[in-house]
């Protein structure tokens, strides 16, 4: 996962008391601790780092700063406003309710960001329940050290996920439906900060639901409408051809339908596409604009454009083609779906190798005008050889060609094997 995760994994509940009494040493003398602490406490710019400075006077309480014993292990607030009268000493906060305050600060930032880390891995991408019931330690709120009592006390938090203060249970409603719902978000293993943070703000900002207008809202319907109803007509009129149905995946044609379009308004002119059977004729005639004619005939033995056929194997599963897709506004794109055989993953270098070369075609050495996308399954995709030596060339100079977009379709069964059987 990279060194960012090596340098921080010692970042979690059981852990906190240790860390604020560092970071309490570090605040009055940076020299009292071990030089790989200052150099981590110098460098922190994540949220933390703001709620314990808070301990040196949080809104609630007069400036205070952490304060260590010798050993650095029974840490106190002391004040360090000028020498006041004994009445008006008496009106300062209780040491241990500031301690108590920054504690909960500390702890529900520790909590969130494990979220951000590993919400992912109890998100709701089982509708099916064949995975059983999932938990995760460290998502927990019990490990960080709060119990059922806590839930009600508002927590200052600093404006992380848009909150001030919120009590804990109105934090975990907001991360568990920005990080657990049935779209889950991985990304802090990303080494380069911006675009953690890019990922990070979008996801947050809308709790990880997208702000549609009415008109994409009836475009999605259209799509699932076309898609499914497909589906179902292949079903009824050739019961028992093979077909490599999209059905239960139906999502995926919509989804392409937003990545055309908006691929277009950032500038790309041409998308070059790789996928396997399942959910390939769907994608032709919904996405491609390939006839329903054509299909059908295909399906009763008469190929559609008899001189494209190039031998007996060429059936419609593994067909290409390309189309010119209007968008508003006046945009065209253009879109070509690689022609694939059985050994389905070959494709993916075939569609790199395109796109490169018409990178090269058009001039676009900035690798903005072309891009690829490439569709999986998702046991294909953890268990195929060729898919992870492909993404190995994605930064080499003499392949590179931007960036892929991979959507991978789970229909949470690799062809004929569950999840838990085809891979580690």
């Amino acid at each position: 996962m990279g060194q960012r995760l090596d340098d921080t994994s010692f970042l979690y509940g059981t852990n906190y008391a240790f860390i604020e009494e560092l970071y309490g040493r570090y605040l009055n003398d940076p020299n009292s601790v071990d030089r790989s602490w200052r150099e981590f406490f110098g460098d922190l710019g994540d949220d933390i780092r703001a709620v314990l400075e808070e301990a040196r006077g949080a809104p609630w309480a007069p400036r205070m700063p952490i304060e260590t014993d010798g050993d650095g292990m029974n840490g106190h607030a002391v004040a360090m406003t000028p020498a006041q009268p004994a009445a008006a000493a008496s009106t300062s906060a209780d040491a241990a309710t500031i301690r108590k305050a920054t504690q909960d600060s500390i702890r529900a930032l520790m909590l969130i960001r494990a979220y951000r880390v590993r919400g992912h891995l109890i998100a709701n991408l089982d509708p099916l329940g064949l995975g059983g019931e999932k938990h995760h330690p460290e998502l927990d709120p019990a490990t960080y050290g709060f119990t059922e009592a806590d839930y009600d006390r508002d927590i200052f938090v600093d404006g992380v996920l848009g909150l001030e203060t919120a009590t804990l249970r109105e934090m975990l409603t907001v991360i568990k439906q920005t990080y657990c719902g049935s779209v889950g978000v991985e990304f802090m293993h990303i080494q380069y900060p911006d675009q953690k943070s890019w990922i990070q703000q979008r996801v947050e900002q809308t709790r990880n639901q997208p702000d549609l207008s009415g008109e994409e809202r009836v475009q999605i319907l259209r799509d699932l409408y076309a898609s499914e109803g497909f589906e179902r007509f292949l079903h009824i009129k050739y019961t028992g051809t093979k077909r490599f149905s999209l059905e239960g995946a139906e999502s995926t044609i919509p989804m392409i339908d937003a990545i055309v379009a908006h691929s277009a308004e950032l500038g790309i002119e041409e998308i070059v596409m790789g996928m396997p059977h399942r959910g390939r004729l769907n994608v032709l005639t919904t996405i491609m604009n390939k006839s329903y004619a054509a299909v059908f005939a295909e399906f009763q033995g008469e190929p559609a454009h008899p001189l494209d056929v190039q031998g007996s194997g060429d059936v419609k599963y593994h067909l290409g083609t390309s189309t010119d897709r209007a968008l508003p506004g006046g945009r065209r794109i253009h879109l070509s779906l690689t022609a694939n055989p059985s050994h389905l993953e070959a494709v993916n270098p075939v569609v790199e190798g395109k796109t490169r070369a018409k990178q090269a075609q058009r001039g676009d050495a900035d690798r903005r005008r072309v891009m690829s996308l490439l569709l999986h399954g998702d046991a294909v995709f953890a268990g195929q050889g060729l898919v992870a030596e492909t993404l190995g060339l994605s930064q080499l100079r003499g392949h590179r060609t931007g960036g892929t977009i991979h959507v991978i379709v789970n229909n949470q069964i690799g062809f004929t094997t569950s999840p838990r059987y085809s891979r580690s």
